[in-house]
């Protein structure tokens, strides 16, 4: 699962219906909706760009509460140093290593893809696009405590990994550079290996096609493949792991790995596993947590956000809908999509596709993708409302693109999402475009290659709100903007 030069992948802040543009001074007429309560948002242009100093996050709970950070820019820089100029890529980079993981989520769960071939693709792990997705702007790491004396390590957080893994000494075969140092197993007295022949290995693993046993009759050997031809191979283990403030969880099943391949992990020491599925650190942590957990995701990499475990402190704002169960691949997280709106007005003409299309949310995909006629009814609504701007030249996947360089202040309709169960996510400023420079500012949506590729819901779009997942009672929550800066 480094990001770019400059942060630009965030913006518009407050809200404000009004029917008259500044344009340094210069009043420009555009029509406004009286539908729907305050249908514009409006914004400096100077926000839409990342402070060169951290805010860190406040009231974060201490027994169950992660910092979750995006690995460069100031808070990243902060507590990992400063990446390599050599080593941060593109915007066109990042929306093409983007468009890489969608890609290989579109062919697991393509209709195209025969029954057997669903069944084979539903034992592969969601791919993570090691180097790739890692090094975006939807790359968020957390640090969690390993071993005794506790080491802290620094992991991606994915919704559609199943095993946590770190990086091991000795490193058998082969270790990539990361921040931290690299965990030492032998240092630690509460680490033990799996033995091949024990029920976990055999069913717990298997299911998820992690567990191999060749030539080792003794140690369960796990091996993770990503569809980008990246691997972490090592030993299945147990080992202590803390969350926080010494909120501690033994015998936790990990992979410690030796065998590290493919494009690089961005630095992180490995990822940490949030799917459905068994062996997940959902799975693991159920008497504590319950199987709920709750994220926020920055506005830009200045400021700080939080995921954190169990059900308390989780706002009463939050509106749940269903967990959609998909069949073809049922560890990740599925969501019913019913409609959209743009500025108070709704996108009727897509209400049809959208309740037949398979959904799902992913930290790990940062452009949501929608159906091809989906949007286009969404791209189309935009540009009519927003025709008093200049457009600009295309972004790769992001077709478009406005240049704000002339403008003080920005304005443009806000954007909703209706799941089932009725819930309605109003999007926050940040989650409606990304800013490559001030001449250069996209709407942050892309369309699929066909009507029936899954509806990918990314974190661009999740920017700013709290996202409750309760799998006790199978339901995501969506708390309203603002849950964190």
């Amino acid at each position: 699962m480094a990001s770019p030069k400059k942060y630009y992948c965030f913006l518009f802040a407050s809200v404000l219906a009004i029917s008259i543009f500044f344009n340094n001074g210069t009043a420009i007429e555009e029509e406004t909706e009286a539908i729907g309560s305050k249908p514009w948002l409006t914004v400096s242009l100077s926000s839409l760009f990342p402070s060169h100093t951290c805010t860190p996050l406040t009231g974060l709970k201490k027994n169950s509460g992660l910092e979750v950070i995006q690995r460069h820019g100031p808070c990243g820089e902060l507590r990992h140093g400063k990446a390599n100029p050599k080593t941060i890529p593109t915007h066109f980079d990042i929306l093409s290593e983007d468009q890489a993981r969608v890609d290989s989520l579109h062919s697991m769960l393509s209709k195209r893809l025969s029954h057997d071939n669903m069944k084979q693709l539903d034992s592969i792990e969601l791919p993570l696009l090691p180097g790739a997705v890692l090094r975006t702007n939807g790359e968020y790491i957390v640090t969690i405590g390993l071993g005794s004396p506790e080491m802290n390590l620094s992991l991606i957080v994915d919704t559609g990994s199943h095993l946590t893994w770190t990086q091991c000494k000795p490193c058998i075969v082969k270790c990539y550079n990361q921040q931290e140092p690299i965990f030492d197993p032998s240092k630690s007295t509460t680490y033990s290996h799996i033995n091949c022949s024990s029920y976990t290995c055999n069913q717990i693993l298997s299911t998820a096609r992690y567990q191999e046993c060749p030539n080792s009759p003794t140690t369960c050997i796990y091996v993770a493949k990503y569809m980008d031809t990246s691997t972490s191979a090592g030993f299945l283990s147990k080992e202590r792991l803390t969350v926080a403030a010494n909120n501690t969880f033994d015998n936790f099943l990990f992979g410690c790995g030796q065998n590290n391949r493919g494009i690089t992990f961005g630095g992180a020491a490995g990822v940490l596993g949030l799917s459905r599925h068994p062996i997940s650190f959902i799975q693991q942590t159920a008497e504590a947590y319950n199987k709920v957990f709750s994220y926020c995701l920055p506005s830009n990499p200045s400021y700080v956000g939080h995921l954190t475990f169990g059900s308390d402190g989780v706002s009463k704002d939050v509106q749940y809908t269903p967990i959609s169960n998909i069949p073809e691949l049922t560890s990740l997280y599925g969501i019913s999509i019913i409609g959209i709106t743009v500025g108070g007005i709704n996108l009727t003409s897509v209400t049809s596709t959208l309740s037949s299309a398979k959904a799902i949310i992913d930290v790990g995909t940062l452009i949501t993708r929608l159906s091809p006629s989906v949007y286009t009814a969404l791209r189309s609504e935009i540009r009519r409302r927003m025709a008093m701007y200049p457009m600009a030249s295309e972004m790769s996947i992001l077709d478009t693109c406005y240049d704000f360089s002339g403008y003080k202040t920005v304005m443009f309709p806000k954007i909703s999402l209706v799941f089932g169960g009725g819930v309605k996510l109003d999007l926050a400023a940040s989650g409606i475009f990304i800013a490559v420079s001030p001449k250069q500012v996209c709407l942050a949506f892309a369309a699929n290659a066909r009507e029936d590729d899954i509806i990918i819901l990314g974190s661009v779009q999740q920017k700013t709100i709290e996202v409750v997942t309760d799998l006790n009672d199978e339901r995501l929550g969506f708390g309203p903007p603002g849950g964190c800066k």
